[in-house]
């Protein structure tokens, strides 16, 4: 990175962002979040994103971190600048291996870059506590500069499950943060249950989207839609969907569900497998923004009651197209509408309750969406429009600095 990498704004305080989820020249297809939250506050501070890439290492890199010649300079096996910063390349081994010491390496190696520019960031931000974050906390103690963190709850509770004897360790990330930003309530209450409570308070932050403009309900009885990418129908529970269609459909209320989105077309067999009984389960294939919405708004309700999911924004489109929601119980948007009849949590390991769920959505589908389009007039609705996520995003970085 050279000095003009960071910008010439030096008014506006400099924000280092660290993600592994940023769309940068070694992958494209990353989720836009981060970038959306980067972008709908760019005019406010000097961003930077240093967007990280793993590898895993080649016999002569697990050598060279066997007997390092430096602490992290063999880490980092590649970088490039694009719009938004700097994308890397480093080797860490998979399966949670030296989880930490990589991490902290990287870490230091993210110090290193920064103390190269002609001033030093205001805070850097990880966003992923148990990945992303430990980074972070590591360059920010070289650097003698204060940290944040965001929270998705798939990743970063999976992490500490499955890593228990890491909990001290990110403990002290956590708690070591300035500022804290779930994406939803239910992470930010599993880490805390397991992390204890954070000194400040959290600020949870819905993710953006481009489709958060209201388009008003409408009574269509035309059955259920769903929208994954064909490549993640386990995690998105086909499975779990086509089990309740099939208890509906043995019990004489068969109900039509389309499908939207992608994938190869070995991907589009193996669900055309598990659906194969299914008549009345289509997949539709990708489609345009404007014709997804088109086709959620004429549907009676969303299904998708994923196995895992940190917000799914695909949950707040749908309401804004007018559409009740059907989610999983402990993950996705969980916690942000409570006895809400047009957002409904279910067992996503259970078909029969995801059925139940199905029959009274569609038994009272008037009121329901009734219901729905007050609440797409309300202050409520309105922390999932963009510039509310853009002021909430702005006053939560402020207060970090």
């Amino acid at each position: 990175m050279s000095k003009a990498d960071f910008g010439d704004r030096t008014e506006q305080p400099r924000i280092v962002h660290i993600s592994g989820d940023f769309p940068d020249p070694f992958d494209q297809a990353k989720t836009p979040v981060i970038r959306s939250l980067v972008d709908l506050t760019s005019g406010i501070f000097d961003h930077y994103v240093i967007s990280i890439n793993r590898k895993s290492p080649n016999a002569q890199q697990w050598l060279g971190s066997v007997f390092p010649r430096s602490t992290h300079s063999s880490l980092v096996i590649s970088e490039t600048n694009f719009e938004h910063g700097t994308a890397l390349e480093y080797t860490a081994p998979g399966k949670g291996l030296f989880h930490i010491r990589y991490l902290e390496k990287l870490g230091s190696a993210i110090a290193e870059r920064c103390r190269a520019q002609a001033r030093l960031p205001d805070l850097l931000i990880g966003h992923k506590l148990t990945i992303e974050g430990v980074a972070a906390a590591r360059a920010a103690s070289i650097l003698g500069v204060p940290y944040g963190l965001s929270i998705q709850g798939d990743t970063d509770t999976k992490i500490m499950g499955a890593r228990p004897d890491l909990s001290a360790a990110f403990s002290r990330v956590f708690h070591g943060s300035k500022m804290v930003f779930p994406f939803a309530p239910w992470a930010l209450d599993a880490v805390e249950q397991k992390l204890g409570q954070h000194r400040e308070e959290p600020r949870i932050l819905p993710c953006p989207t481009d489709l958060d403009a209201a388009l008003a309900p409408k009574v269509t009885g035309a059955g259920l839609v769903s929208a994954f990418h064909l490549k993640n129908y386990r995690r998105k529970n086909l499975t779990g969907m086509a089990d309740a269609m099939r208890l509906m459909r043995t019990a004489g209320e068969a109900v039509p569900l389309r499908i939207i989105g992608g994938g190869s077309d070995g991907f589009l067999d193996d669900c055309r497998r598990l659906t194969a009984d299914l008549p009345d389960i289509t997949f539709v294939g990708k489609l345009e923004r404007g014709a997804v919405r088109s086709e959620l708004n004429s549907a009676s309700a969303f299904l998708l009651p994923s196995l895992r999911e940190s917000f799914g924004l695909v949950f707040i489109e749908a309401l804004f197209a007018g559409t009740p929601v059907i989610y999983p119980a402990g993950a996705g948007i969980d916690g942000y509408f409570k006895d809400q009849p047009f957002a409904v949590a279910v067992d996503a390991r259970d078909p029969h309750d995801i059925a139940a769920a199905v029959r009274s959505v569609l038994k009272n589908e008037t009121q329901i969406k009734a219901s729905l389009a007050q609440w797409q007039k309300s202050e409520h609705a309105r922390q999932f429009q963009r510039p509310a996520i853009a002021r909430s995003f702005e006053l939560g970085l402020n207060s970090a600095i």
